[in-house]
């Protein structure tokens, strides 16, 4: 009928869907979300707790917030709600996974929708250098700290914007700026935060996140001279780049086309980085290198390795260690191994330990359903239970010393009875353009700065 609301649930994960739903659908009249839907791979520690948006973010349209469902309800949720549009806003989803969502949607009697990078991607005063991915763990933060102090040696200032990490009480973190460990903890940043924050924070740099991306922008805008996009998983930029560097991963060849939204980066892309050259063969890189040309053959290709660090790697060679990972990267990001592993192997441990039989609760549990992992135990700490049950198997592993391939400090979060070792790793070109040549030919075309 005329007049009537066209009634929306976002299917999401706590980022993109409160980015589509910000700048799509708040505040519109013609539209009714009545409801966000989380799904349970990706819960970002939400289980139990589905959580309404709030009010304040919601908008004048919605004064009571709007309600957060079960994905796996999706069939009931689209008949009861009566439903009219199913709107997906997740990433780094298997493109069966999401024409199955589609299917579900379908069959229930809603359309479905997907939202292009155009509807979504906000415009900034300044210039945006967007780092995004084909996948989860391919290398985006290590980049992006490359293009960021690229930028700074070049007398500029700089900030980073993070996509979404909002796992406490929204209305409280509607704009975050972190520049020290002490903002970190008095936020209760979780594990998964702190992976992407502390390495900013550890090398003097600035970075910015939050739930409203507008507002975020205000502050970012007004503190810097370029911004630096560090997307998350392999989610769009959530604003609009002045130059889109997508980051791909050998050790996975043949991914950047099979997931969503990775191969909308991957077309748009002005700069294609393949990572990770030193651990890969020269069939899956050139796998890669085909897939590339075949979806962009307009890009500009950067050869590029991952080299690994350790403070002492004699404390390693002939020790059995357990080996902690960043948890995205080896559970929904599929791969089953890590920095970690890749440092036991190089450095000689004896033995790497199985992680299993020290394992509890959900940690026990993602174990279990993430059969694909090659003895190691992802950092996962949404919660204060999960890190408790972390800093449990850690202690009650059987094994000379700990191995952590996360880019955090371990050992400022877990009280561990048994050395924790670090690994490091960053980003090296070895083509030519690298990333500072393109760097300085965008900004001297943009009146950044004169060459």
């Amino acid at each position: 009928m005329a007049g009537e609301r066209k009634r929306l649930i976002i299917i999401g994960a706590a980022g993109m869907d409160y980015h589509v739903f910000n700048t799509c659908f708040r505040d519109r009249p013609e539209y009714e979300v009545v409801g966000f839907t989380m799904a349970s791979a990706q819960n970002l520690g939400t289980v139990g707790k589905l959580r309404r948006y709030p009010k304040v973010l919601a908008g004048k349209l919605y004064p009571e917030g709007i309600p957060t469902y079960k994905e796996s309800e999706l069939t009931d949720l689209v008949k009861r709600l009566s439903v009219d549009e199913v709107v997906f806003a997740y990433s780094d989803a298997p493109y069966q996974y999401v024409m199955g969502v589609a299917a579900i949607a379908l069959a229930a009697g809603a359309n479905f929708r997907l939202i292009s990078p155009r509807f979504v991607q906000l415009k900034s005063n300044k210039p945006v250098f967007a780092v995004c991915a084909v996948r989860t763990g391919c290398g985006k933060s290590q980049t992006s700290r490359r293009v960021y102090r690229i930028l700074k040696e070049k007398g500029l200032k700089v900030v980073a914007v993070r996509e979404p990490m909002p796992y406490g009480e929204l209305a409280e973190e509607i704009w975050q700026r972190f520049a020290s460990y002490e903002e970190l903890d008095k936020a209760g940043a979780t594990i998964e935060e702190r992976e992407e924050y502390e390495p900013y924070i550890e090398n003097g740099m600035v970075i910015y996140a939050g739930a409203d991306y507008a507002e975020i922008l205000k502050h970012a805008e007004a503190e810097a001279d370029v911004i630096v996009w560090d997307g998350g998983n392999n989610e769009v930029s959530f604003f609009k780049p002045d130059c889109l560097i997508v980051l791909t991963d050998p050790l996975r060849p043949g991914h950047g086309i099979c997931f969503h939204p990775g191969e909308v980066n991957l077309r748009r892309a002005d700069v294609v980085v393949i990572n990770k050259e030193d651990s890969a063969t020269e069939e899956q890189i050139a796998k890669v290198k085909e897939t590339v040309r075949g979806a962009n053959p307009n890009a500009v290709v950067v050869d590029a390795d991952s080299p690994l660090s350790v403070a002492d790697p004699d404390a390693i060679k002939g020790k059995r260690v357990l080996v902690v990972e960043d948890g995205p990267t080896v559970t929904h990001g599929g791969m089953p191994y890590g920095a970690g592993w890749l440092a036991a192997k190089r450095f000689g441990a004896a033995e790497i330990v199985d992680p299993k039989p020290y394992a509890r609760g959900s940690l026990a549990r993602e174990l279990e359903r993430n059969s694909h992992l090659e003895r190691v135990l992802p950092a996962m700490g949404y919660n204060k239970e999960q890190l408790a049950e972390l800093e449990d198997a850690i202690n009650r592993a059987d094994c000379d010393l700990v191995l952590s391939g996360t880019p955090i400090d371990l050992a400022r979060l877990v009280k561990a009875n048994k050395p924790i070792v670090r690994v490091k790793y960053y980003l090296q070109e070895t083509s030519k353009p690298d990333l500072d040549d393109i760097i300085t030919e965008r900004l001297t075309k943009l009146g950044v700065i004169k060459q």
